[in-house]
């Protein structure tokens, strides 16, 4: 931990997942060291967390940095500085990237977040430079005003040949802004040659029903966790259904088409899942709602004990099924 400043009451903090491949765990940690000496010297910066992965069940990278201010954020999410320390690690990165901003003891009603899920296929060869072109996509989306967060996942041979981009804003009028802009337009023309096809389809949050009786009275929810809750329900729900009952009995037993079984499927996962998660909820409300003055920790352990468990099950799944 670096400590540069005393946290102010409207802090905002950038917290980070990502997977590094196993051979190069020491090699990331010394880059994120040099990464922090870099970070030092920006603008706003109060400090930075790191927490390990601790195999099998946490895999990934947790990291929680903090600044001043949304700008001095997004100034640091955005910089040149930045993007070449990424450009470094890519070779030692496997797996998603995922970014959340988040408030740091923030109060009052904020805007329902709306996201926009961006779906790419890229031609054979182009993988590197296109990856390459997404790290400048990002750099300049951290400026956008309203932005929230961003998740990036590549394909899955065999399962998901796109590559997949999920932003997060905080009103439908600002994603809009972003996905208009000259600057976002320029972006897309020059990936052009790298890509066959892209397609982007806007959804906004309906997760706050499932939330209402984790503390009430307190203000909406962090979306980022929100999200984790949900996926912690949903995925299970859906693997166990499919494994069980859409293979053998949908799909091989009564042959529907698999439009249909899978429509029936998404109505067993969402009506299980709206009554699962306010029960999880509720147990995570330390989570949810951390004591003030602990939000850092809280956010980070919750953030990796999550993680954790996700990493448990698909790993308990693979063995078992």
């Amino acid at each position: 931990m670096r400590t540069a400043a005393p946290a102010p009451a409207r802090s905002v903090s950038i917290v980070t997942q990502t997977r590094v491949r196993p051979e190069h765990n020491e090699d990331f940690s010394r880059w994120q060291g040099e990464t922090s000496n870099t970070i030092n010297q920006f603008p706003g910066f109060i400090e930075q967390r790191l927490l390990p992965p601790n195999p099998p069940l946490q895999v990934d990278w947790v990291i929680l940095q903090r600044f001043a201010s949304l700008a001095d954020a997004q100034r640091w999410l955005g910089s040149a500085e930045r993007q070449k320390r990424i450009a470094g690690a890519a070779p030692m990165l496997v797996g998603r990237d995922d970014v959340h901003i988040v408030q740091d003891e923030a109060s009052g009603i904020r805007p329902a977040p709306v996201s926009t899920i961006i779906s790419t296929r890229v031609k054979p060869g182009k993988e590197a430079e296109y990856l390459a072109w997404v790290r400048r996509i990002a750099a300049a989306q951290s400026r956008a005003p309203g932005l929230q967060g961003y998740r990036f996942e590549p394909p899955v041979p065999g399962v998901q040949e796109d590559f997949i981009a999920i932003l997060r804003f905080d009103t439908e009028a600002n994603l809009q802004a972003w996905l208009n802009s000259p600057v976002r337009q320029a972006l897309i023309d020059e990936a052009a040659p790298l890509t066959e096809e892209s397609h982007a389809r806007i959804a906004s949050s309906g997760f706050e029903q499932w939330f209402r009786d984790a503390t009430p009275a307190d203000g909406p929810l962090p979306v980022w966790k929100m999200d984790m809750l949900v996926l912690l329900m949903l995925y299970p729900v859906v693997f166990l259904f499919g494994h069980f009952v859409g293979t053998p009995l949908l799909d091989r037993l009564f042959g529907l088409p698999f439009a249909l079984s899978l429509f029936l499927g998404n109505i067993v996962s969402v009506g299980l899942t709206g009554f699962l998660v306010p029960w999880v909820a509720s147990r995570f409300g330390w989570w949810l709602r951390p004591a003030q003055g602990r939000e850092v920790r809280v956010n980070l352990l919750g953030a990796a004990f999550i993680s954790a468990v996700y990493a448990a099950m698909v790993f308990v799944f693979l063995r078992l099924f």
